[in-house]
């Protein structure tokens, strides 16, 4: 009776502690917090899925418990997630338990703790969605009140995340214009790291809202226990990661908040963006791999939906729009293979012709000298051919040389009694979007388009132009804080409507190329353009670093001409399809000059790419080789849920005689399987030895392949660059 007795009160005892501590589960992860009615509410643990007994059992250990949301006013000199100024003038909240509520959802389960200050009537939501088929917990909050004058929101972080100190590294993206998604790896130490954008149109030039934590030291792809981050917000961020004299690194990420103080009404609810959390043992790829089934599954426009293959009209014409040279150039890409043609800058303006970029954004009506039969000409043509027809907008923007700043000046983002601030080419403008009728404008654009040429498949969408002065005409004087949010809650609704009508149309999401990578953007986009530098080198390293959270279907790839446009570095032929041929695969090119030989081989490219793309569009990403590791290569593969199939890249970096290169392990294939090894784009006059041989997965993934620096090609063929493209098939 003793032993029973012991046993009851010890299981009453983790009963109890358990009562008050709510499970937040994915299949492989758990998120445990402790929201005691009455006090606030604190993280427990987030890592590997835990089996109930180790719950009750780490529980039994009592865990350090850090405060979930921590609040400004009570203990000043502490890291924040919120800040209010009540309508009294006082400067503290105090957020305390009222209740916990779980919903079940159609894909997980979503769990709300209920907070309220007990001093003001204000309430706040800490909210929880774990999914039950993909390893990602979203977080957000949602905030309202009843004082009887609005409250000034000064900070409201979307979610935190406490990280235990010990050799924590920080993986994060930065860059600018033509040189995108940059990796940076440091180790966390002491004192406050803040990675933020106040671009306020764009949000992922300089900066990117996603970043990883290596818990194990120095980041690793394939090993080590790695938490992933992103923030799924269009526009102004703020991330921070507070260390300070405790055992803790502090994550906090929101909207950023400087500039844009919030004064919330009585009774308004005020939604902070979502911040997805993962966490893996597998390394940053294994972080990867989560984020991108999650993105294709639940966060992006047709996310299983392969990408066609197509031909950009913009390196190849620039502004020289004419209808024949666009007939011209859907008849090429079509011979090539390629499915789609999209027809870029310069189409439209009648005042005010579109040839240079200083003049007619917002004026979309067709300049008939260049296209004497309109949009539905080149629809039609496009028919006939047998090809798809896209075509460019930038509508968010205008120029103070338009028809449109002419009669409506009053659309456009400008501080009171201050000047205009131009953008690009001296007289760009940005709309706001906060106005009801600038959003109706930018629906109707779609609607004019899509009901005339209802064929047209894809929308180019640009957006080449930061918010360069603070200041709304459509906001009232005491809301000019406001603008960032309103803009991009105007953004926001626009592409409601615009998706609400228009379900099947493909959208890219362009902002001075890479300016829009971001989750936030990705539920009404299907792709983005990764940068406006088309140089296969660069790109390597640009696309390296956007895959850490962003699959490669969103990835706009595009075969550019040589000298390149942007670097003026000239690369082979084979080496920019192989590059290309790892995202989504596209032509950025004038078809015309290019040779017989080089049409061929992108022809034979474009056919093997359809081969391979549903493993590289909807596979598992395993970054081998990281070209940050400066060992003169930089390698991955896809592969698919069935590990049946695997692609394999290969890119030599630099040559030097007397180089010796690593040979580099596969990984991700099924150990007992055997795989078949075919080369694509093959330009060597002899296969390579391994060429139709079958390896064990085991074999692969332990030792790799012994691949030549150079290619097998004739000596006047012969170049300093070398790349390979592997197929794996399951036998």
């Amino acid at each position: 009776m003793k032993s029973f007795a012991v046993f009851l009160s010890a299981f009453l005892l983790a009963s109890a502690a358990l009562a008050d501590v709510h499970e937040i589960s994915t299949p492989s992860t758990t998120l445990l917090l402790r929201a005691d009615v009455g006090d606030f509410p604190r993280y427990v643990y987030y890592g590997a899925h835990l089996k109930s007994s180790d719950i009750a059992t780490l529980l039994d250990t009592r865990p350090a418990e850090v405060a979930a949301y921590p609040t400004y006013g009570l203990d000043t000199p502490s890291e924040a997630a919120i800040a209010v100024t009540h309508a009294d003038g006082n400067m503290t909240l105090d957020l305390k338990v009222r209740s916990v509520e779980e919903k079940a959802e159609p894909n997980g389960i979503l769990t709300i703790v209920h907070t309220e200050d007990p001093v003001f009537p204000f309430q706040l939501d800490l909210c929880y969605r774990a999914y039950d088929d993909v390893d990602v917990i979203e977080t957000w909050t949602e905030m309202t009140h009843q004082e009887k004058k609005p409250v000034l929101l000064r900070m409201f972080a979307s979610g935190t995340l406490p990280l235990r100190r010990g050799n924590v590294w920080l993986s994060s993206l930065h860059g600018t214009w033509a040189d995108e998604g940059r990796v940076c790896e440091e180790p966390l130490t002491p004192g406050l790291k803040v990675i933020r954008n106040r671009d306020g149109v764009r949000n992922s030039h300089t900066s990117h809202a996603e970043v990883m934590f290596s818990l194990d030291g120095q980041p690793q792809e394939l090993t080590g226990r790695t938490v992933g981050a992103a923030l799924c917000y269009s526009g102004n961020y703020r991330l921070r990661v507070q260390t300070d004299d405790s055992d803790w690194h502090r994550f906090f990420a929101g909207i950023c908040e400087e500039n844009s103080e919030y004064r919330l009404a009585p009774r308004e609810k005020f939604v902070t963006p979502v911040l997805a959390l993962a966490y893996s043992a597998e390394g940053m790829s294994g972080v990867s791999r989560i984020f991108h089934r999650w993105g294709r599954t639940y966060k992006m426009a047709h996310g299983k939906q392969p990408r066609q293959v197509l031909l950009n009209s913009w390196e190849g014409v620039y502004f020289d729009i004419n209808e024949d040279g666009m007939h011209q150039m859907m008849r090429d890409i079509k011979d090539m293979g390629g499915e789609l043609f999209v027809m870029d800058d310069g189409w439209f303006g009648d005042k005010y012709p579109r040839n240079r970029d200083t003049c007619s954004l917002g004026d979309w009506v067709v300049d008939r000298r260049k296209l004497p039969n309109g949009i539905p000409g080149l629809v039609k043509a496009a028919k006939e051919i047998g090809i798809d027809f896209g075509i460019w907008y930038e509508p968010e923007m205008t120029n103070s040389t338009s028809e449109l700043f002419e009669a409506h000046p009053d659309w456009v983002v400008k501080a009171d009694k201050r000047n205009l601030v131009y953008g690009r080419g001296g007289t760009q403008l940005v709309l706001d979007l906060a106005n009801p009728k600038v959003q109706d404008f930018v629906v109707g654009l779609f609607d004019e388009l899509m009901t005339a040429n209802p064929d047209v498949r894809y929308v180019k969408w640009d957006a080449n132009m930061s918010i360069m002065n603070h200041g709304s005409q459509y906001l009232t004087r005491d809301l000019q804080s406001h603008l960032y949010i309103e803009y991009h809650r105007g953004f926001a609704a626009i592409c409601d409507r615009i998706r609400a009508k228009y379900p099947d149309l493909v959208i890219q999401a362009c902002a001075s190329g890479g300016g829009r990578a971001n989750w936030g953007v990705m539920p009404w986009f299907d792709e983005f353009w990764v940068s406006d530098n088309t140089d296969a080198l660069q790109r390597i390293y640009m696309q390296w670093g956007t895959s850490y959270f962003f699959p490669a279907i969103a990835m706009a790839s595009h075969i550019s001409a040589a000298p390149n446009h942007q670097t003026f570095r000239v690369i082979p032929l084979k080496f920019r399809i192989d590059v290309a041929m790892s995202g989504r695969l596209g032509m950025e090119i004038q078809p015309k000059n290019m040779t017989d030989e080089e049409k061929d081989l992108c022809r034979k490219a474009i056919a093997q790419y359809k081969e391979i793309r549903p493993i590289v569009q909807m596979g598992n990403i395993y970054r081998l080789l990281s070209p940050y590791k400066h060992q003169s290569l930089a390698s991955l593969m896809y592969v698919s849920d069935a590990r049946d199939k695997a692609v394999f890249y290969w890119w030599k970096l630099e040559t030097f005689m007397d180089e010796h290169l690593p040979r580099v392990p596969m990984a991700g294939l099924d150990p007992n399987a055997t795989y078949t090894v075919r080369e694509l784009n093959r330009i060597d006059n002899n296969p390579l030895p391994f060429e139709g041989k079958s390896f064990t997965g085991a074999y692969l993934m332990a030792n790799g392949l012994e691949i030549p620096y150079t290619h097998d090609v004739d000596y006047h063929k012969r170049i300093a660059w070398a790349s390979r493209v592997l197929l794996l098939e399951k036998e």
